[in-house]
């Protein structure tokens, strides 16, 4: 009975320790609770943005694209746009098989040649440039391959030659698979006195902001 009272005046509280019986032994006053409610995920304070909302603007696609200093961009008629060194003068010739387009420098003999080509894969393009009978630039006078190399979109040939007219030349063939999957060349070529960073520059240009007319190009 005393036990019984004991427990009856203290074994409501929680968390409470053994409580002794007149006996002597220790009785353990055990409290039953419930699990606490599952509260709701915290939401976010009016106002906060979460991570999406505060991701740094990229700048505009405009301002990404624009032409380098020193180079504009031609929407060339041929059916694509290029970046090309500003002052340089535009001709075309019809060749076998399409239009030739030509940039050419007003000083310094320096001139960019874009044509597209039919041949299955660019390397293919420019091995036959190189060495088919007759008309390949392998058999051009004074004819020294410089560097070559390829990827799986691209080939390009680095050489030098001795034109009849212009004297010795350097000359940068890429060959290259455009955003429409088209496949171009664009020659780069210049007198061998000049620095070869002076020929590979519009190349680079021109290869990089290369876009077929009516292509979304990154």
């Amino acid at each position: 009975a005393g036990t019984w009272y004991l427990i009856r005046g203290h074994g409501t509280g929680t968390g409470a320790g053994p409580v002794t019986g007149g006996t002597g032994g220790a009785v353990s006053a055990s409290t039953v609770s419930s699990p606490p409610a599952s509260s709701p995920p915290a939401s976010s304070p009016s106002g906060s943005s979460t991570p999406s909302d505060t991701a740094t603007a990229s700048p505009s696609a405009s301002l990404l694209n624009s032409p380098s200093a020193g180079y504009r961009r031609a929407a060339d008629p041929v059916g694509y746009s290029i970046d090309v060194p500003q002052g340089w003068s535009r001709r075309e010739e019809q060749g076998k098989l399409a239009p030739i387009v030509y940039y050419d420098s007003p000083s310094d003999g320096r001139q960019l040649q874009i044509f597209e080509v039919t041949e299955p894969t660019p390397y293919d393009s420019l091995t036959l440039a190189e060495t088919a009978p007759g008309y390949g630039f392998a058999q051009q006078p004074g004819f020294q391959v410089v560097e070559r190399d390829h990827g799986d979109t691209w080939a390009e040939l680095s050489y030098r030659y001795d034109d009849k007219k212009k004297g010795a030349r350097q000359v940068i063939d890429h060959r290259f698979e455009a955003a429409d999957g088209t496949l171009y060349a664009i020659r780069s070529s210049g007198p061998v006195s000049l620095d070869p960073e002076q020929v590979r520059a519009p190349l680079r240009m021109a290869v990089r902001y290369f876009c077929p007319t009516g292509t979304a190009c990154g």
